[in-house]
């Protein structure tokens, strides 16, 4: 069976980079068919704004030519992410939370009716059946601590837009194990 892979990395660091590393790893271990690489720091993404905020939230079928081009970021992004069967991402830990890279990229994916909806009962994902895991780095910040902000708000937002199979994997322990 075919498996397609959204690789994502958002450390700062180049060739020293453990998160990296540690991500790049674990998808060559998958021995994906297809790998999406989105590299948050080589292509950084825009922050939201008041315009994008609004155009999100308009019907699909009222979208002007301008309003498409506001979404079309996004909408490559969120097709990347329904394009994977599997997501894995190099996190690393700044100042106990994500970098902001990587912020601008969960902003760029929450959508509305898109990648996630409103029921009675609450929000529910729609990127159900797909799996995430995140290589976690961190010079100091103990994975899984109450300090780490960064994988816990991660697999959160994971959780909220459907992807509920989600391995936090601490890069310390990896090593250790090899």
């Amino acid at each position: 069976m075919s498996q397609t892979v959204l690789h994502i990395d958002a450390s700062v660091g180049a060739d020293a980079s453990r998160s990296r590393a540690a991500s790049q790893a674990e998808v060559a271990a998958l021995t994906p068919d297809t790998v999406i690489r989105r590299d948050l720091v080589a292509e950084p993404l825009p922050y939201i704004d008041g315009i994008w905020a609004d155009t999100r939230l308009k019907p699909a079928e009222t979208l002007t030519d301008a309003d498409k081009d506001v979404l079309a970021l996004s909408d490559e992004l969120v097709a990347e992410l329904q394009a994977a069967e599997t997501i894995v991402i190099g996190l690393p830990i700044y100042n106990f939370a994500s970098p902001a890279s990587l912020k601008a990229w969960m902003d760029l994916v929450a959508r509305p009716k898109v990648t996630f909806h409103y029921t009675e009962n609450g929000p529910e994902g729609l990127l159900k059946g797909k799996r995430a895991i995140v290589t976690v780095a961190s010079g100091g910040v103990p994975v899984g601590s109450e300090m780490d902000f960064a994988s816990r708000h991660l697999t959160h937002f994971l959780n909220f837009i459907g992807i509920s199979d989600v391995t936090v994997l601490d890069v310390k322990e990896l090593a250790a194990a090899a």
